[in-house]
């Protein structure tokens, strides 16, 4: 069951489940990362997975937004090529080039090198690093936990490389279609598990990032990302409260909302009067502030998170950017990106409209 631990900030957890709040919860994705200096200190003495696969080092860079930039949840650092790595594969981080799979899947034979495994022997040191971050919070805020959505997931284990337009997955999908519902729903299983072993090692909430769902129209948004998604949330959703952010993919906001998410994150792409209407009036909208205006002068963020505040108007919201922080953002830019949230007051034309 979703965890009831005393909070002293529990905006997220409220908001998400429809409950008033005093002002909107604001959060950051990849919040824990490369814009911080103390992160880059950590990233010089260990690789990539070392900081992923030692629980101290990633409850140390979880923790770093929250005592540095004041936001109202943290998030596990963690990766979501986690998963395809305790499923059997190879995945290499390699600096100015991003994620390697050397031996991707393309065709069924593939599919034998793949297990579903035991997530506590193979992913325990993220709950690990779930227990240890959750017991240093000491209920400042709420803990999130993540995984990467079955289509990213497959992406990068059939293409074997970040693309933009990962061409050889959809190929993948569209040419032997069989194969690939196979994959899917393994990796479907695999992050269930992983996602119910976050709840019950201390996350509060968990998101599933579509980073690629927005490469597939709404047809083949449902048949390879969506049908696997509602599987996810309709058997985690009792043990956390959940998100899911498909980037690029507001022409399914209706069957998002659909699955029984708390949550739906938005990208810059669509309004968010748009995102509303489509998603209906229950479930909290997440986002969608533009990264790249992080790095426009203060009063102009100030002035642009205004905006975006009055733009969401009535219905619960989550304050966040609409993709993830990008590493040269200043750290003042980024704090001030939250304190506008958090000082944040309606204009009297929209005042009436918001449910705070």
């Amino acid at each position: 069951m979703i965890q009831n631990t005393t909070l002293k900030n529990d905006l997220l957890l409220r908001t998400l489940r429809g409950e008033s709040t005093g002002r909107r919860p604001v959060w950051m994705m990849r919040q824990a990362g490369r814009y911080l200096p103390d992160f880059m200190k950590l990233k010089e003495k260990y690789s990539f997975f070392e900081r992923c696969q030692t629980p101290g080092l990633a409850a140390e860079i979880t923790l770093q937004p929250v005592d540095q930039i004041g936001v109202d949840a943290a998030i596990i650092f963690s990766d979501i090529l986690v998963v395809p790595q305790a499923m059997g594969m190879e995945v290499e981080m390699i600096e100015f080039r991003g994620p390697v799979l050397p031996e991707p899947i393309r065709q069924a034979a593939d599919l034998d090198r793949l297990i579903r495994p035991d997530v506590e022997e193979s992913l325990g040191y993220v709950f690990e690093a779930l227990r240890l971050t959750k017991k240093a919070l000491a209920g400042r805020v709420p803990l999130i936990g993540f995984a990467g959505a079955p289509w990213t997931l497959l992406c990068y284990m059939v293409e074997g490389k970040g693309s933009k337009t990962f061409d050889l997955a959809k190929a993948f999908c569209y040419s032997q279609p069989g194969t690939a519902h196979r994959l899917l729903q393994l990796i479907t299983d695999t992050t269930i598990d992983y996602l119910k072993a976050q709840a019950a090692a201390g996350a509060d909430v968990v998101q599933i990032f579509d980073s690629w769902g927005g490469l597939l129209g709404p047809d083949d948004f449902e048949e390879f990302s969506l049908k696997y998604m509602r599987q996810i949330v309709a058997a985690v959703k009792e043990e956390a409260l959940t998100i899911i952010f498909a980037k690029g993919a507001w022409h399914s906001l209706e069957g998002m909302a659909a699955t029984g998410a708390h949550g739906l994150g938005i990208d810059w792409g669509i309004r968010p009067e748009m995102a509303r209407e489509l998603a209906g009036p229950v479930v909290a909208l997440q986002g969608n502030f533009d990264p790249a205006k992080l790095m426009a002068p203060v009063p102009v963020i100030r002035k642009e998170v205004k905006a975006m505040m009055d733009a969401f108007g009535e219905g619960p919201h989550i304050a966040n950017l609409g993709h993830g922080i990008l590493p040269e953002v200043p750290v003042d830019h980024a704090r001030a990106f939250v304190e506008a949230v958090k000082e944040y007051q309606p204009s009297p034309e929209n005042g009436k409209k918001h449910r705070l």
